[in-house]
C-alpha cells in the first residue's frame, strides 16, 4: 500500500507509531519512506511525496482494531481510548466518535495530512454506518 504525502517522512513516522511498524531498511529516500511490520505478518506501507494537497475524502482508508477479540465492553472501551490517545499524541486528530449503549463502537480519525482512518472495537460491519 502506498499513501501520497506532502511530508512522507513525517507521515511515515506517524503511521509507524499507529501500526507498531518499523523502518524498512534501505527504503527511506528523499521523496519517500516505507514502514514494515516487524513480525512480517502485515503488508508494508509506503509514503510517497506528491506536489498536490489532499482535496477530498479518501475513497479507501485503514481500520485499526486494537480491541479485536476483547469481549468485555468496558475493557474494549479502555483499549480503544488508549489507542486513540496515543494516536492523538502522534499527531492524529479525532473527527467523530460512534457509540452504542454508552460504549465506543469506533472513532473516525485523521492522520497529520488529513487522511481518514478508523479505530474500532472489532472488524468491519460491527459499528454504525453513520459513523464511517
Amino acid at each position: 500500500m502506498t499513501i501520497d504525502a506532502g511530508d512522507p517522512k513525517r507521515l511515515a513516522a506517524s503511521w509507524a507509531g499507529a501500526l507498531g511498524y518499523i523502518d524498512e531498511e534501505g527504503h527511506d529516500f528523499e521523496d519517500g519512506a516505507s514502514r514494515v511490520d516487524p513480525d512480517g505478518q502485515r503488508p508494508a506501507v509506503s509514503f510517497l511525496w506528491v506536489p498536490e494537497a489532499k482535496t477530498a475524502k479518501n475513497r479507501c482508508h485503514l481500520d485499526l482494531w486494537p480491541a479485536a477479540g476483547v469481549e468485555d465492553l468496558a475493557e474494549r472501551d479502555a483499549v480503544i481510548r488508549t489507542k486513540v490517545s496515543a494516536l492523538v499524541t502522534a499527531g492524529a486528530t479525532i473527527t467523530r466518535e460512534a457509540s452504542w449503549a454508552g460504549h465506543v463502537e469506533g472513532v473516525v480519525m485523521a492522520d497529520p495530512e488529513d487522511n481518514e482512518f478508523c479505530v474500532a472495537g472489532s472488524g468491519p460491519g460491527h459499528w454504525s454506518r453513520s459513523a464511517a
